[in-house]
């Protein structure tokens, strides 16, 4: 067993992480107010992942949903706490070597106070549209807020 490649993203209400695997089998993500578990099989090689995070925040686990695709599996964490946000995913500041932020999707949004739709809604309105497998809803974040007090763009740390 080991664990699936992942990246992640910080936004107003929600926290995204993308695992990467792709064509992958007997997905299950359980998500519990402070972590959460991710595991499948991946591949023709029958590659078992297996991933538990212990998150930086608290999440509505009731809230949080993920969706299976052919090349990945993108979850939503629903903060607990809209509007505190995440410099990291993890509780503990250790390096995770299958982890990664995806600074493709990272936005600096404490200085963005008008968002027409919020991050949660085009979550769920791109999930509604995907095609996929429907996959059932299961079960998963804590730790104090650390603050920048700098005027410099707020860039979350990479462990």
């Amino acid at each position: 067993m080991q664990p699936a490649t992942a990246k992640w993203y910080d936004r107003r209400d929600s926290v995204f992480v993308d695992f990467c695997v792709e064509d992958s089998r007997d997905v299950q993500v359980k998500f519990d107010s402070s972590k959460f578990h991710f595991s499948c099989v991946s591949g023709t090689d029958n590659i078992k992942h297996q991933n538990t995070v212990d998150l930086f925040g608290d999440i509505d686990p009731k809230e949080s949903k993920h969706r299976r695709t052919d090349r990945s599996v993108l979850c939503c964490l629903r903060k607990a706490e809209v509007g505190k946000s995440w410099p990291r995913l993890t509780k503990d500041k250790t390096k995770c070597n299958w982890l990664s932020v995806d600074f493709n999707n990272w936005k600096d949004w404490e200085d963005d106070s008008d968002e027409d739709l919020s991050s949660f809604d085009k979550f769920s309105e791109m999930m509604n549209s995907m095609g996929g497998d429907d996959l059932p809803d299961l079960d998963g974040a804590e730790e104090e807020h650390d603050s920048a007090d700098s005027d410099d763009e707020k860039m979350p740390d990479l462990e």
